[in-house]
């Protein structure tokens, strides 16, 4: 089930004059995607798109290719509704949205992480599980969370929340959390911990479907960029 309507009778508002948009995550993910631009020839400086300014929209050294800086969680949203031919997201936000407009061709392996639940040290293992048929998550993860639970017969209240997940359990927002999680270092610091593992998350080159077929040659161009970018990394 996607996590809102998906968008209707989409297109691509592009020109044949016009730049193609790559929507770009702030944050971390930028940050590590910095090298692949680069090999890719989009940028001499991949870390410092955007620095120093409030700018969100960018020129690349490609001539036909801009780029914009969303939160990570808008990129599949800017690609899915047509603001951007093609984009960088977590798989995470993928399956959140599960958006039938976005095709997903390139892992491009950074971003590592998983989608996650946790819990008080103190509090029993079987809250969550099968042996308990109703159960009060926070997160910001309320498609993937329903999805989990109710695949194990228990009804997930879910408490939606942006952020400080962590915080939740220890003032009786929710039992339990589901979240994004790194090192697991914000989770012991808060008095909790992983229990379990939804899911392994990297990022994802996504593409428009109809500006693939709209647009073919110069989507297709830009997706071998990131190949060879990925595979000189490699080699």
């Amino acid at each position: 089930m996607n996590a809102e309507p998906a968008p209707a009778n989409m297109s691509c508002h592009t020109s044949p004059n016009t730049p193609l948009i790559l929507a770009l995550p702030k944050g971390r993910i930028l940050k590590a995607l910095g090298p692949v631009l680069e090999r890719a020839g989009l940028f001499s400086d991949g870390q410092g798109i955007g620095e120093g300014t409030r700018s969100l929209r960018f020129p690349t050294s490609d001539p036909n290719l801009d780029v914009v800086r969303v939160r990570s969680f808008d990129v599949a949203t800017f690609v899915a509704y047509g603001g951007a031919q093609i984009g960088v997201c977590g798989a995470d936000v993928l399956m959140e949205f599960d958006y039938p407009e976005i095709y997903a061709p390139l892992d491009l392996g950074i971003g590592a992480c998983r989608v996650s639940i946790a819990r008080p040290k103190n509090m029993t293992e079987t809250i969550g599980d099968a042996a308990s048929s109703q159960i009060r998550v926070a997160t910001k993860y309320p498609a993937i969370t329903r999805r989990h639970f109710a695949a194990r017969g228990v009804n997930a209240e879910i408490v939606h929340l942006h952020g400080a997940m962590e915080l939740a359990p220890n003032l009786d927002l929710a039992n339990i959390i589901v979240d994004l999680v790194d090192t697991g270092s914000t989770l012991r610091a808060n008095g909790l911990h992983e229990t379990e593992v939804i899911a392994h998350v990297t990022s994802r080159l996504i593409v428009n479907r109809v500006a693939l077929k709209t647009q073919p040659e110069a989507i297709k161009a830009l997706i071998e960029r990131f190949r060879n970018a990925l595979q000189e990394s490699a080699a």
